[in-house]
């Protein structure tokens, strides 16, 4: 099967179970949010100088791999996918996250002067947690958009997972940036 199907020269591409939606449609907005998100935390894992991020990135983009899952289910359909799809984004995962945040804020990560401005200690893996930051809060505003419309998505974790996510992010580069 080719990459190249050809379907969505018309401006439309595919949700799951057959449905169909145009390109520019919220939902394809937050789904493409967390797709970048996802790709923005590549950089990083190369070069984190912690073994710890390195670690901890894999598991993040597999969440981030379910979380586009329910993005990608047309409204009610949200059965049916959960139906085969057990890992759905929930309080476990945004309590892992809390923890995480817990303990980079217990090792220093937050001591800085002033604002912090990405790549200024010249530290590649942090500037690279900052663009991954700012793509999950994107990808946050995003979800947040469908919200209380026809398309919102049920799960109201994931917004919180993202919200969650950008935190631990944000610390994350400042963890690396005082590493090197």
């Amino acid at each position: 099967m080719s990459i190249t199907t050809r379907k969505g020269d018309d401006g439309s591409t595919d949700l799951l179970f057959g449905v169909r939606a145009a390109k520019s449609h919220p939902r394809i907005h937050a789904l493409g949010s967390v797709d970048e998100l996802n790709a923005a935390l590549g950089p990083l894992r190369i070069t984190a100088t912690k073994e710890e991020t390195r670690e901890f990135l894999p598991q993040v983009q597999r969440w981030l791999i379910s979380l586009m899952g329910e993005l990608a289910t047309p409204p009610g359909l949200e059965a049916k996918y959960a139906a085969t799809h057990k890992d759905l984004i929930s309080a476990e995962q945004i309590a892992l996250l809390d923890t995480l945040a817990a303990k980079l804020e217990a090792s220093g990560a937050l001591q800085f002067k002033g604002w912090a401005l990405p790549g200024e200690a010249g530290v590649m893996s942090g500037a690279h947690a900052d663009l991954a930051r700012v793509a999950c809060r994107r990808a946050e505003r995003r979800v947040i958009d469908l919200h209380d419309t026809p398309e919102a998505v049920p799960n109201r974790e994931i917004a919180r997972f993202l919200n969650r996510l950008s935190d631990v992010l944000w610390l994350l580069a400042r963890w690396e940036e005082r590493a090197a």
